[in-house]
């Protein structure tokens, strides 16, 4: 009865492993997988929530502060009797003290407003980084998946090359059978034959260095087993006119890495705020009570402490004069950092046009290099047809066959290239539209 149970409880403990082991991973789930473990991301949520806190705090800071206090002494030696004023020579005496005060700042140049507003604007900025980091991620976890696309093409490619030299050699070794031809014919297929199977390594290596990559970027720990999802890809034959850069460029407006300079100039005008209304003099206002109990006394504890309680009252002005010109220090850097953060907003601006422009113009160039290559891998599958039926007839010797096949397959792989080169740079471009990257 054991034997008869163990095949299907090995299946079923295998079944999971192998199910895992097939999956096949689209670029949504590599990307979504990504923005939810990478270690960068995790790093700057955390500055998200110090911040946050940092808030918290800035607004707590409005809360009057309160104190309080008690204190037990014992002296020895001579002490002065607090009720009838008599000198008290070697005697312990013991005194017990209480007290608690608040205190408000009722003005002080709204210094405490604008930092609020300085924290809630830092914290959108540290919110903003997160996007921006997910956005860097995204992109290059694109360019990976379809670097392991392109790889498996060029592989795919390179086997049927060969498989279609390993063909020939097969003919070619029963026409110099048969003394239909030289032997050394068949030294040179055979050597295209190695040369091809060295292409076919070649290509294998690079789709396993894509897929490390890949894996690597995704943080996986079984990089072995990882594949990804092999769905058909349309080429689109988007509008690359130059008139579009201005619409990208003002749909990305809404990026991040500009948002982000947008928000430092309007925390560095706050900083300005903070910095003068430093100038300005502050109100307070603080409450006291206090009581003590002295032993030298006759009355009781409870008694003393209800006869010799002490509240109080107070306000403050306090008015800046002279600090070494600290405040109007802060203040000229306070009004060179807004300048700063407006250069370095327009900086921004000016390196997402361009960028822009250069994703723009290299779509254009890749497209026209992918339809060129199209164009070319016609021609050379005609050509390598022709020179085929020659070879095939003895008109032609091998070495005009290996050219051909060569020149063949490296017009395929500049189509392949081109094609994946393009493809890329739409979809940079679609990101700069707005729109999601997804293939």
């Amino acid at each position: 009865m054991k034997k008869r149970y163990a095949l299907p409880i090995l299946i079923l403990i295998l079944i999971p492993g192998l199910t895992l082991a097939q999956a096949r991973w689209t670029l949504e789930q590599c990307i979504d997988h990504a923005w939810k473990n990478n270690l960068k991301i995790k790093q700057q949520e955390i500055s998200v929530e110090q911040n946050e806190n940092n808030l918290t705090q800035a607004k707590l800071n409005f809360a009057p502060s309160v104190r309080a206090s008690l204190s037990h002494s014992m002296n020895w030696g001579r002490s002065v009797n607090v009720q009838d004023l008599e000198i008290i020579e070697n005697k312990l005496s013991q005194s017990t003290s209480a007290s608690a005060s608040a205190a408000i700042n009722l003005f002080e140049g709204m210094v405490k407003h604008n930092d609020i507003k300085s924290k809630n604007v830092v914290l959108e900025i540290s919110k903003k980084e997160v996007d921006r980091i997910k956005n860097d991620i995204s992109i290059e976890i694109t360019r990976s998946f379809l670097q392991i696309l392109l790889s498996k093409e060029v592989l795919n490619t390179a086997i049927e090359s060969q498989n279609s030299v390993k063909q020939q050699v097969d003919r070619t070794k029963k026409l110099v059978d048969a003394g239909s031809l030289a032997y050394s014919a068949l030294l040179e297929i055979e050597a295209q034959l190695a040369s091809e199977s060295v292409q076919v390594v070649n290509a294998s290596n690079q789709l396993s260095t894509a897929k490390l990559n890949l894996a690597q970027l995704l943080d996986l720990e079984d990089v072995y087993n990882f594949e990804i999802d092999e769905k058909p890809i349309d080429i689109p034959l988007s509008d690359l006119s130059p008139s579009s850069v201005e619409e990208m460029y003002h749909t990305s407006q809404d990026l991040p890495q500009i948002q982000s300079s947008i928000l430092n100039i309007k925390n560095s005008d706050l900083q300005l705020a903070i910095a003068r209304g430093r100038a300005f003099p502050s109100i307070s206002f603080s409450a006291g009570y206090g009581t003590y109990y002295a032993d030298s006394r006759d009355q009781s504890f409870f008694d003393q402490f209800n006869e010799n309680k002490n509240p109080s009252l107070s306000f403050g002005l306090s008015i800046p004069i002279f600090n070494n010109y600290q405040v109007r220090t802060s203040i000229k850097n306070a009004k060179l950092g807004v300048r700063s953060a407006q250069i370095e907003h327009k900086s921004r601006q000016q390196m997402l046009y361009k960028e822009i422009q250069q994703a723009n113009n290299d779509a254009l160039s890749y497209l026209q290099r992918y339809l060129a290559s199209q164009k070319s891998v016609d021609a050379m599958k005609e050509s390598f047809r022709y020179v085929q039926e020659k070879f095939d007839l003895g008109v032609v010797n091998a070495i005009d066959y290996t050219v051909a096949k060569t020149n063949l397959f490296r017009a395929q792989s500049e189509l392949i290239q081109s094609k994946y080169q393009y493809m890329f740079q739409v979809k940079i471009l679609d990101f700069y539209k707005g729109l999601p990257i997804s293939l």
